[in-house]
């Protein structure tokens, strides 16, 4: 979903959330940016016509067209593989410590062991592979001289 997308879908759940039909939208839209159309406006634009609903009384949950942090793991589990990754990051033993070199890790390490891997750590449900996980990274843990939580 590209930005402006995403700006025009949180203009209408703020609108929702005031309880503003589509004529006072508009009004809205147009008094801000003098534009009466979403599609006619830009990135921009949108962000003022959200900084004005958020005067309004709209609370987003989030920053504004700003890219949002995840969710947290759906399982205790897989929040303890986040915590352990993170350590190892903080400590220096990782050349990517983001979620994006856990998910390459998880890939890497595992691929030939499980039929099949996924994407993102999260979408694991399977607790022997989660403890596999655990197990490998608790024991990076150990040889970089990090004491587990």
């Amino acid at each position: 979903m590209t930005a402006v997308r995403s700006l025009q879908r949180t203009v209408h759940l703020a609108c929702r959330q005031l309880g503003l039909d589509a004529d006072m939208r508009r009004d809205l839209q147009l008094a801000v940016t003098g534009r009466a159309s979403m599609a006619d406006m830009t990135e921009a634009d949108l962000k003022k016509v959200i900084e004005a609903l958020v005067k309004r009384g709209f609370k987003p949950s989030f920053k504004p067209g700003a890219r949002g942090r995840h969710a947290p793991a759906p399982r205790a589990d897989l929040r303890y593989v986040h915590v352990l990754w993170r350590q190892l990051g903080a400590a220096g033993a990782l050349k990517r410590p983001d979620r994006g070199g856990l998910n390459a890790f998880v890939r890497s390490r595992f691929e030939g062991k499980w039929q099949s891997v996924p994407i993102d750590i999260d979408a694991l449900r399977d607790a022997g592979q989660i403890n596999d996980v655990i197990r490998a990274l608790k024991d990076m843990c150990v040889r970089a001289g990090i004491s587990l939580p």
